[in-house]
């Protein structure tokens, strides 16, 4: 009877992780680059941390998971945040760090790219979570990536999952919006906030890849990158790799025309034309702007959003035309017309305007 027993464990322990290592585009690669060439990867994976020390900044969570590593008493752990800041190279440092190389066999990693409705919660997970590794202590992990994409009815019979298995294994969500986790799964979770990754500590792994990979980056070049990566360093080592592919010296201009962003002289050339040529001429000049660099409305109030910073007015004038970028924005993102924003927009620079004067 426990020889079958026995049987029964090793069968039910080997479909989740064949699942498990199945389909991980996120770390798989970065795992075996033994067997690959290292050269032949993006660098954000061949550059993904492998140490929770390897991690940029936030010392203080992986410090605290340290501690909890060291004392054998690991949460259920809840990491949300804007992408690019860390959270799922942090849980893959843990992995490695609590179970060493083999780590794949001790981990159920479900991404946003898998099914996770309530049927695979209540059978792949479940059947993960209640079998024991033989011959080894300790508890699994399961990695839920990108959490916020489960409906509503999936996460509600995950928490009855947590409660249940917590002798068995520890589970690891992973989210970039917080509010669409129900309150019953964040209570049972230790929550960490990974914040956007600040300028310098980018600029320092940056460095290190740019002096590994022979990049020719000018200091402008450098500047704009870090501008543009708003603190997500997959962004920043994705448009550096894009830029060094396409260019052989990379400066401001390559920056911004290898990501499709609007240049900072001509969102600078826009206001200036909205706030002093009469409609008519600054709204030709933008419509043909836009069709010359193919460049996009929403892009454009992004960059004028910025530049008004640095302009004068009067503090009303400055709210009323900031509520006006964002309502366009939103109006855009519903699937308005372009050209009747541009002339709504081109009208509320007008009243700032007036609004301004008046004051004054």
């Amino acid at each position: 009877m426990d020889s079958d027993e026995d049987v029964q464990m090793e069968n039910t322990e080997q479909t989740p992780w064949t699942a498990a290592s199945k389909g991980k585009g996120k770390a798989v690669a970065a795992d075996t680059d033994e067997q690959y060439d290292k050269e032949n990867l993006p660098w954000v994976e061949k550059y993904r941390p492998v140490t929770l020390d390897d991690v940029v900044s936030h010392k203080d969570i992986t410090g605290t998971i340290e501690k909890f590593i060291e004392t054998n008493r690991l949460p259920h752990l809840l990491f949300y945040g804007p992408p690019g800041t860390g959270k799922t190279s942090t849980i893959l440092a843990v992995a490695r760090r609590i179970y060493g190389k083999n780590y794949r066999k001790q981990i159920l990693e479900l991404n946003a790219s898998d099914d996770r409705g309530i049927d695979v919660v209540r059978e792949q997970i479940k059947n993960f979570a209640e079998t024991r590794t033989l011959f080894l202590k300790g508890f699994k992990l399961i990695i839920l990536d990108e959490a916020d994409m489960m409906t509503t009815a999936a996460q509600a019979a995950l928490r009855r999952v947590i409660e249940q298995y917590t002798k068995n294994v520890r589970f690891c969500i992973i989210c970039n919006y917080v509010n669409k986790i129900i309150p019953a799964i964040q209570s049972r979770c230790t929550r960490f906030r990974f914040s956007p990754l600040p300028i310098t500590e980018i600029e320092r792994r940056l460095t290190g890849v740019i002096e590994a990979e022979g990049v020719n980056l000018k200091e402008d070049g450098k500047k704009a990158l870090l501008k543009l990566s708003k603190g997500d360093m997959r962004r920043a080592l994705n448009v550096l790799q894009a830029c060094h592919a396409a260019y052989d010296t990379i400066g401001e201009t390559e920056i911004y025309d290898c990501t499709g962003s609007p240049q900072p002289a001509d969102i600078e050339t826009v206001v200036n034309s909205m706030l002093s040529d009469d409609f008519t001429t600054s709204y030709k000049m933008i419509s043909a702007l836009k069709m010359e660099r193919g460049l996009a409305l929403p892009d454009l109030i992004n960059g004028a959003y910025e530049y008004i910073e640095t302009i004068e007015f009067k503090p009303h004038a400055r709210i009323y035309l900031l509520d006006f970028l964002a309502t366009t924005e939103h109006r855009l993102s519903t699937g308005a017309s372009e050209k009747i924003q541009l002339t709504a927009l081109l009208g509320a620079f007008k009243n700032a305007v007036e609004m301004t004067g008046k004051s004054s």
